[in-house]
C-alpha cells in the first residue's frame, strides 16, 4: 500500500510538470524594436521616399517578426511626414536630420487603468525604435 501510495505521487507530480511545460508561461512579449535602415538620406531614394522596416524582437518563437506590424510616427514638429507603412517623406524645403519612430503598444493588464499622459492621452507603455531621416 505505501509504494502504491509513493507511485501515485510522483505519477501526479509528473503529470503536472508535464502539463505546465506543455501550456508554457503564457503568450510571448515583445523586447524591442529596430527600424531599418537606421539612418537614410532623402535624397538618395526616388521622390525622396524613405520606405522603413520595422523588426519586433520577442522572449519566444520566432524570436524575430519582420514586418512587424507597429505604428509610426516622426518627431514632435518635424517636418517629416510618415504613412502607416513606413514611407517616410521630408516636407518641401525641409533641412536637416530628423529622427523617426515606429512603436507598439504593451497589452494592459485586465483590472489596471492606465496613467494619463502629459498630453492627456492614456499612457500603457509601448515599446519603440527609431531611425534618422536627413531632409536636403
Amino acid at each position: 500500500m505505501f509504494r502504491y501510495g509513493i507511485l501515485m505521487r510522483f505519477t501526479f507530480l509528473g503529470l503536472a510538470a508535464s502539463m505546465t511545460l506543455a501550456c508554457g508561461s503564457g503568450s510571448r512579449q515583445i523586447q524591442s524594436v529596430t527600424v531599418s535602415p537606421a539612418s537614410a538620406d532623402a535624397q538618395d531614394y526616388p521622390d525622396g521616399k524613405v520606405p522603413f522596416v520595422a523588426t519586433g524582437h520577442y522572449d519566444q518563437t520566432p524570436v524575430t517578426v519582420t514586418p512587424l506590424q507597429a505604428n509610426w510616427g516622426p518627431d514632435f514638429n518635424s517636418p517629416v511626414s510618415i504613412d502607416q507603412n513606413g514611407a517616410a517623406q521630408c516636407a518641401a524645403g525641409a533641412s536637416g536630420t530628423y529622427s523617426i519612430g515606429a512603436w507598439v503598444d504593451l497589452p494592459v493588464a485586465k483590472g489596471l487603468p492606465c496613467p494619463i499622459g502629459e498630453y492627456g492621452e492614456s499612457v500603457c507603455g509601448t515599446v519603440l525604435g527609431t531611425a534618422q531621416l536627413t531632409c536636403p
